[in-house]
Protein backbone atom coordinates (compact mmCIF):
# COMPACT_ATOMS: atom_id res chain seq x y z
CA UNK A 1 0.00 0.00 0.00
CA UNK A 2 1.57 3.32 -0.97
CA UNK A 3 2.46 6.02 2.02
CA UNK A 4 0.00 8.44 2.80
CA UNK A 5 1.10 12.06 2.09
CA UNK A 6 2.41 13.59 5.45
CA UNK A 7 0.54 16.93 5.82
CA UNK A 8 2.07 19.84 7.98
CA UNK A 9 0.16 21.42 10.25
CA UNK A 10 0.01 25.03 12.69
CA UNK A 11 -2.57 25.98 14.75
CA UNK A 12 -2.52 29.44 16.65
CA UNK A 13 -5.21 30.97 19.31
CA UNK A 14 -5.61 34.87 18.69
CA UNK A 15 -7.23 36.98 21.61
CA UNK A 16 -10.11 39.24 20.13
CA UNK A 17 -12.79 40.87 21.34
CA UNK A 18 -15.43 39.78 18.11
CA UNK A 19 -13.59 36.76 16.79
CA UNK A 20 -16.58 35.73 15.25
CA UNK A 21 -17.12 39.10 13.04
CA UNK A 22 -13.22 38.78 12.57
CA UNK A 23 -14.00 35.48 11.10
CA UNK A 24 -16.69 36.04 8.86
CA UNK A 25 -14.61 38.91 7.30
CA UNK A 26 -11.90 36.84 7.28
CA UNK A 27 -14.15 34.12 5.05
CA UNK A 28 -15.37 36.97 2.97
CA UNK A 29 -12.12 38.11 1.55
CA UNK A 30 -11.16 34.81 1.00
CA UNK A 31 -14.05 33.88 -0.62
CA UNK A 32 -13.13 36.43 -3.87
CA UNK A 33 -10.18 34.18 -4.33
CA UNK A 34 -10.50 31.06 -3.11
CA UNK A 35 -13.03 29.07 -1.39
CA UNK A 36 -14.64 29.68 2.27
CA UNK A 37 -17.35 27.94 3.80
CA UNK A 38 -19.14 29.42 6.96
CA UNK A 39 -21.08 27.16 9.58
CA UNK A 40 -22.19 28.61 12.63
CA UNK A 41 -19.14 29.94 14.55
CA UNK A 42 -16.84 27.44 12.41
CA UNK A 43 -15.26 27.83 9.50
CA UNK A 44 -13.14 26.62 6.40
CA UNK A 45 -10.98 28.46 4.13
CA UNK A 46 -9.26 26.69 1.19
CA UNK A 47 -6.65 29.03 -0.64
CA UNK A 48 -5.43 26.44 -2.91
CA UNK A 49 -2.32 26.27 -1.04
CA UNK A 50 -3.99 24.85 1.59
CA UNK A 51 -6.62 24.48 4.35
CA UNK A 52 -7.58 26.66 7.14
CA UNK A 53 -10.17 25.68 9.70
CA UNK A 54 -11.40 28.31 12.03
CA UNK A 55 -13.17 28.01 14.95
CA UNK A 56 -14.94 31.38 16.97
CA UNK A 57 -14.89 31.29 20.86
CA UNK A 58 -16.13 33.68 23.42
CA UNK A 59 -13.11 36.01 23.56
CA UNK A 60 -10.14 34.22 21.00
CA UNK A 61 -10.22 32.52 17.59
CA UNK A 62 -8.75 29.29 17.49
CA UNK A 63 -7.20 28.92 13.44
CA UNK A 64 -5.50 25.25 12.54
CA UNK A 65 -3.77 25.35 8.85
CA UNK A 66 -2.76 22.66 7.21
CA UNK A 67 -0.57 22.86 3.77
CA UNK A 68 1.39 19.75 1.80
CA UNK A 69 4.46 20.96 2.12
CA UNK A 70 6.72 23.20 3.97
CA UNK A 71 5.85 26.28 1.27
CA UNK A 72 2.42 25.83 1.22
CA UNK A 73 1.92 25.99 4.93
CA UNK A 74 3.95 29.09 5.39
CA UNK A 75 2.10 30.85 2.63
CA UNK A 76 -1.45 29.73 4.69
CA UNK A 77 0.09 30.94 7.86
CA UNK A 78 1.26 34.32 6.30
CA UNK A 79 -2.05 35.04 4.27
CA UNK A 80 -3.88 34.07 7.39
CA UNK A 81 -2.04 36.73 9.69
CA UNK A 82 -1.77 39.36 7.25
CA UNK A 83 -5.01 39.83 6.79
CA UNK A 84 -6.55 38.99 10.84
CA UNK A 85 -3.96 41.84 11.90
CA UNK A 86 -5.19 44.35 9.38
CA UNK A 87 -8.93 43.31 9.89
CA UNK A 88 -8.68 43.56 13.30
CA UNK A 89 -5.99 46.41 13.45
CA UNK A 90 -7.03 48.47 16.39
CA UNK A 91 -6.54 45.37 18.57
CA UNK A 92 -2.92 44.78 17.91
CA UNK A 93 -3.91 41.00 18.08
CA UNK A 94 -0.74 38.87 18.73
CA UNK A 95 -0.47 35.78 16.42
CA UNK A 96 2.34 32.88 17.61
CA UNK A 97 1.89 29.83 15.92
CA UNK A 98 2.98 26.39 17.17
CA UNK A 99 3.55 23.27 14.98
CA UNK A 100 5.51 23.00 11.63
CA UNK A 101 7.22 26.09 10.56
CA UNK A 102 8.94 27.28 13.51
CA UNK A 103 9.75 30.99 13.83
CA UNK A 104 13.46 32.05 13.30
CA UNK A 105 13.86 29.44 10.68
CA UNK A 106 14.18 30.14 6.87
CA UNK A 107 11.29 31.12 4.85
CA UNK A 108 10.59 27.88 2.90
CA UNK A 109 10.28 30.33 -0.29
CA UNK A 110 13.30 32.27 -0.26
CA UNK A 111 16.33 31.52 -2.77
CA UNK A 112 19.16 34.00 -2.98
CA UNK A 113 20.28 34.29 -6.52
CA UNK A 114 22.97 35.77 -8.57
CA UNK A 115 23.26 37.92 -11.62
CA UNK A 116 24.65 35.38 -14.22
CA UNK A 117 24.76 37.43 -17.30
CA UNK A 118 23.05 40.90 -18.30
CA UNK A 119 21.44 41.55 -22.03
CA UNK A 120 19.67 45.12 -23.20
CA UNK A 121 16.58 43.82 -25.15
CA UNK A 122 15.15 47.40 -26.02
CA UNK A 123 15.60 51.22 -25.15
CA UNK A 124 13.93 50.78 -21.69
CA UNK A 125 14.72 47.19 -20.43
CA UNK A 126 16.99 45.07 -19.96
CA UNK A 127 17.54 41.47 -18.71
CA UNK A 128 18.96 39.98 -15.79
CA UNK A 129 19.35 36.16 -15.62
CA UNK A 130 19.78 35.34 -12.32
CA UNK A 131 20.97 32.01 -11.24
CA UNK A 132 20.25 29.83 -7.77
CA UNK A 133 19.16 25.80 -6.37
CA UNK A 134 16.41 24.35 -6.27
CA UNK A 135 14.06 26.24 -8.47
CA UNK A 136 11.09 24.18 -9.41
CA UNK A 137 8.47 25.33 -7.28
CA UNK A 138 8.99 28.48 -9.24
CA UNK A 139 7.75 27.10 -12.30
CA UNK A 140 4.07 26.82 -11.47
CA UNK A 141 1.96 28.80 -9.35
CA UNK A 142 1.92 31.92 -10.62
CA UNK A 143 4.11 34.32 -12.83
CA UNK A 144 5.39 36.67 -9.96
CA UNK A 145 8.29 36.70 -7.84
CA UNK A 146 9.46 39.35 -5.16
CA UNK A 147 12.89 40.23 -5.40
CA UNK A 148 15.06 41.44 -2.11
CA UNK A 149 17.52 44.15 -3.08
CA UNK A 150 20.24 44.74 -0.70
CA UNK A 151 20.91 48.27 -0.61
CA UNK A 152 24.84 48.16 -0.19
CA UNK A 153 25.86 45.76 -2.80
CA UNK A 154 29.43 45.39 -1.11
CA UNK A 155 27.70 44.29 2.26
CA UNK A 156 26.87 40.62 3.23
CA UNK A 157 23.03 40.53 2.72
CA UNK A 158 20.62 39.78 5.13
CA UNK A 159 17.57 38.42 4.87
CA UNK A 160 14.20 37.88 6.56
CA UNK A 161 13.32 34.75 8.60
CA UNK A 162 10.31 33.48 9.75
CA UNK A 163 8.68 35.30 12.06
CA UNK A 164 6.43 33.92 15.14
CA UNK A 165 3.61 35.06 13.29
CA UNK A 166 4.23 33.60 10.25
CA UNK A 167 5.01 36.63 8.28
CA UNK A 168 8.76 37.92 7.29
CA UNK A 169 10.96 38.45 10.30
CA UNK A 170 13.01 41.67 8.43
CA UNK A 171 16.38 42.84 9.66
CA UNK A 172 16.49 46.06 10.88
CA UNK A 173 16.02 49.27 8.69
CA UNK A 174 19.74 49.67 7.83
CA UNK A 175 20.13 45.96 6.79
CA UNK A 176 16.65 45.97 5.08
CA UNK A 177 16.64 44.87 1.39
CA UNK A 178 14.21 46.80 -1.11
CA UNK A 179 11.51 44.73 -2.03
CA UNK A 180 9.79 44.83 -5.74
CA UNK A 181 7.24 42.45 -7.68
CA UNK A 182 8.91 41.28 -10.77
CA UNK A 183 7.27 38.79 -13.51
CA UNK A 184 9.68 35.00 -13.92
CA UNK A 185 10.02 36.20 -18.01
CA UNK A 186 11.53 32.46 -18.32
CA UNK A 187 12.44 29.26 -16.38
CA UNK A 188 15.15 26.82 -16.77
CA UNK A 189 14.61 24.23 -13.56
CA UNK A 190 17.37 22.28 -15.00
CA UNK A 191 20.01 24.73 -15.29
CA UNK A 192 18.65 26.85 -12.75
CA UNK A 193 17.88 29.80 -14.00
CA UNK A 194 15.77 32.61 -14.31
CA UNK A 195 15.17 35.69 -16.40
CA UNK A 196 14.09 38.79 -15.01
CA UNK A 197 12.88 41.51 -17.20
CA UNK A 198 13.19 45.55 -15.91
CA UNK A 199 11.51 48.59 -17.14
CA UNK A 200 14.56 50.96 -17.03
CA UNK A 201 12.91 53.97 -14.99
CA UNK A 202 14.76 56.87 -14.42
CA UNK A 203 15.39 58.50 -10.49
CA UNK A 204 17.19 57.00 -7.32
CA UNK A 205 13.80 56.07 -6.13
CA UNK A 206 13.61 52.78 -8.54
CA UNK A 207 15.50 50.39 -6.25
CA UNK A 208 14.91 47.88 -9.26
CA UNK A 209 15.80 49.81 -11.86
CA UNK A 210 19.17 50.79 -10.16
CA UNK A 211 19.63 47.28 -9.14
CA UNK A 212 19.70 46.20 -13.23
CA UNK A 213 21.58 49.56 -13.98
CA UNK A 214 24.43 48.12 -12.16
CA UNK A 215 23.78 45.01 -12.26
CA UNK A 216 27.14 42.68 -12.86
CA UNK A 217 27.98 38.87 -12.90
CA UNK A 218 28.04 37.60 -9.06
CA UNK A 219 25.99 40.16 -8.10
CA UNK A 220 23.61 38.46 -5.06
CA UNK A 221 19.65 39.35 -4.85
CA UNK A 222 17.16 37.34 -2.99
CA UNK A 223 14.01 35.92 -4.23
CA UNK A 224 10.56 34.52 -3.02
CA UNK A 225 7.64 33.34 -4.57
CA UNK A 226 5.97 32.55 -6.56
CA UNK A 227 2.10 34.37 -6.73
CA UNK A 228 0.52 36.95 -8.60
CA UNK A 229 -2.36 34.50 -9.91
CA UNK A 230 -2.80 32.61 -13.08
CA UNK A 231 -4.70 32.58 -16.33
CA UNK A 232 -7.72 30.88 -16.65
CA UNK A 233 -8.34 28.03 -19.05
CA UNK A 234 -10.41 29.24 -21.96
CA UNK A 235 -10.79 29.81 -26.06
CA UNK A 236 -9.87 33.45 -26.45
CA UNK A 237 -7.78 35.53 -24.49
CA UNK A 238 -7.84 39.38 -24.01
CA UNK A 239 -4.06 40.33 -22.89
CA UNK A 240 -3.77 44.24 -22.40
CA UNK A 241 -1.09 46.05 -20.64
CA UNK A 242 1.86 48.72 -20.90
CA UNK A 243 5.82 47.79 -20.86
CA UNK A 244 5.90 46.96 -17.17
CA UNK A 245 3.70 43.79 -18.16
CA UNK A 246 4.93 43.00 -21.34
CA UNK A 247 7.15 40.02 -19.75
CA UNK A 248 4.00 38.59 -18.20
CA UNK A 249 2.06 38.95 -21.56
CA UNK A 250 4.96 37.27 -23.63
CA UNK A 251 4.96 34.81 -20.89
CA UNK A 252 1.43 33.95 -21.35
CA UNK A 253 2.08 34.24 -24.83
CA UNK A 254 4.53 31.23 -25.33
CA UNK A 255 2.14 28.82 -22.98
CA UNK A 256 -0.65 29.36 -24.98
CA UNK A 257 -1.13 26.07 -27.41
CA UNK A 258 -2.43 25.64 -30.56
CA UNK A 259 -6.20 26.55 -31.53
CA UNK A 260 -6.30 29.11 -28.66
CA UNK A 261 -6.73 32.73 -29.69
CA UNK A 262 -5.61 35.93 -27.75
CA UNK A 263 -6.24 39.69 -28.71
CA UNK A 264 -3.18 41.97 -27.40
CA UNK A 265 -2.96 45.47 -26.89
CA UNK A 266 0.17 46.75 -25.23
CA UNK A 267 0.91 50.14 -24.74
CA UNK A 268 4.96 51.69 -24.68
CA UNK A 269 6.14 54.68 -25.66
CA UNK A 270 6.98 54.12 -29.67
CA UNK A 271 8.43 51.32 -31.70
CA UNK A 272 11.45 50.88 -31.03
CA UNK A 273 10.22 48.83 -27.25
CA UNK A 274 7.43 46.90 -29.51
CA UNK A 275 9.00 43.25 -28.64
CA UNK A 276 8.44 39.86 -30.97
CA UNK A 277 5.63 38.09 -29.05
CA UNK A 278 5.62 34.40 -30.06
CA UNK A 279 2.68 32.25 -29.43
CA UNK A 280 1.20 28.78 -31.32
CA UNK A 281 -1.98 30.06 -30.98
CA UNK A 282 -4.04 32.75 -33.35
CA UNK A 283 -2.71 36.51 -32.56
CA UNK A 284 -4.17 39.64 -32.80
CA UNK A 285 -2.03 42.26 -31.79
CA UNK A 286 -1.75 45.94 -31.75
CA UNK A 287 1.05 48.23 -30.02
CA UNK A 288 -0.17 51.34 -28.74
CA UNK A 289 2.43 54.35 -28.86
CA UNK A 290 1.72 57.42 -26.35
CA UNK A 291 4.82 59.22 -27.83
CA UNK A 292 5.72 62.26 -25.62
CA UNK A 293 3.03 61.52 -22.99
CA UNK A 294 4.30 60.10 -20.10
CA UNK A 295 4.25 57.09 -18.51
CA UNK A 296 0.96 56.25 -16.90
CA UNK A 297 -0.70 59.32 -17.90
CA UNK A 298 -2.98 57.83 -21.30
CA UNK A 299 -5.71 56.80 -21.99
CA UNK A 300 -4.47 54.35 -24.64
CA UNK A 301 -4.80 51.04 -23.43
CA UNK A 302 -8.37 51.30 -21.14
CA UNK A 303 -9.82 53.12 -24.76
CA UNK A 304 -7.91 50.35 -26.99
CA UNK A 305 -9.87 47.71 -24.54
CA UNK A 306 -12.80 49.32 -24.96
CA UNK A 307 -12.88 48.85 -28.70
CA UNK A 308 -12.07 45.06 -29.23
CA UNK A 309 -14.44 42.88 -31.06
CA UNK A 310 -15.88 40.35 -28.10
CA UNK A 311 -16.90 36.62 -29.67
CA UNK A 312 -20.05 35.26 -29.10
CA UNK A 313 -21.15 34.17 -25.84
CA UNK A 314 -20.66 30.52 -26.58
CA UNK A 315 -17.01 31.75 -26.66
CA UNK A 316 -15.22 30.46 -23.38
CA UNK A 317 -13.02 33.84 -22.43
CA UNK A 318 -10.55 35.07 -20.47
CA UNK A 319 -9.27 38.81 -19.88
CA UNK A 320 -6.16 39.35 -18.40
CA UNK A 321 -4.34 43.13 -17.94
CA UNK A 322 -1.41 44.70 -16.25
CA UNK A 323 -0.67 48.57 -15.99
CA UNK A 324 -0.34 51.87 -14.01
CA UNK A 325 -3.13 51.96 -10.98
CA UNK A 326 -5.22 54.55 -12.83
CA UNK A 327 -5.84 52.47 -15.83
CA UNK A 328 -6.19 49.36 -14.03
CA UNK A 329 -9.08 50.54 -12.13
CA UNK A 330 -10.72 51.91 -15.06
CA UNK A 331 -10.57 48.65 -17.33
CA UNK A 332 -11.22 46.67 -14.43
CA UNK A 333 -14.48 48.29 -13.97
CA UNK A 334 -15.09 47.95 -17.55
CA UNK A 335 -14.86 44.27 -17.25
CA UNK A 336 -17.16 44.08 -14.48
CA UNK A 337 -19.76 46.06 -14.50
CA UNK A 338 -20.47 47.01 -19.04
CA UNK A 339 -18.64 42.95 -19.88
CA UNK A 340 -20.18 41.84 -16.68
CA UNK A 341 -17.23 39.48 -16.76
CA UNK A 342 -17.24 36.64 -13.84
CA UNK A 343 -14.06 36.53 -11.17
CA UNK A 344 -12.67 33.52 -12.73
CA UNK A 345 -13.16 35.33 -16.20
CA UNK A 346 -10.63 38.23 -15.57
CA UNK A 347 -7.78 39.24 -13.49
CA UNK A 348 -6.73 42.80 -13.69
CA UNK A 349 -3.76 44.00 -11.25
CA UNK A 350 -2.09 47.04 -10.98
CA UNK A 351 1.64 47.09 -11.88
CA UNK A 352 2.79 50.26 -10.56
CA UNK A 353 0.94 53.71 -9.71
CA UNK A 354 2.02 57.18 -10.47
CA UNK A 355 3.75 58.99 -7.14
CA UNK A 356 4.18 55.61 -5.10
CA UNK A 357 6.45 52.97 -4.73
CA UNK A 358 6.63 49.12 -4.07
CA UNK A 359 3.48 47.20 -2.66
CA UNK A 360 1.71 50.98 -2.63
CA UNK A 361 0.65 50.83 -6.12
CA UNK A 362 -1.40 47.78 -4.92
CA UNK A 363 -3.58 49.36 -2.54
CA UNK A 364 -6.90 50.81 -2.88
CA UNK A 365 -8.67 53.48 -0.70
CA UNK A 366 -11.53 52.17 0.00
CA UNK A 367 -11.77 49.01 -2.25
Amino acid sequence: MAEMPRFLRASTEIALVSPEDVMKRLCAHFAEHGSAQVEGRCARIDTGFGVTDLEACERCLKVFAEGKDDTSLAYVKLAIAEHILRLAAAEHPRIIWRGDGAAGSALPYFREMRVARVADIGPHMRRLTLSGDDLGRFASGGLHVRLLIPRDPDAKPVWPVTGEDGRPSWPSDDARPDVRIYTIRRIDVERGEVDIDFVMHGGSDMPGACFADRARPGDCVGMTGPGGGSIGDADWYLLAGDETALPAIARILEELPAGKQATVRVEVADARDEQPLLSSATLDVKWLHRGAAEPGTSRLLENAVRAIDWPDSQVRIFAWAGCEYRSFRAIRTYLRRERDLSRDEHLVVAYWRRGSSGDDARKENGD
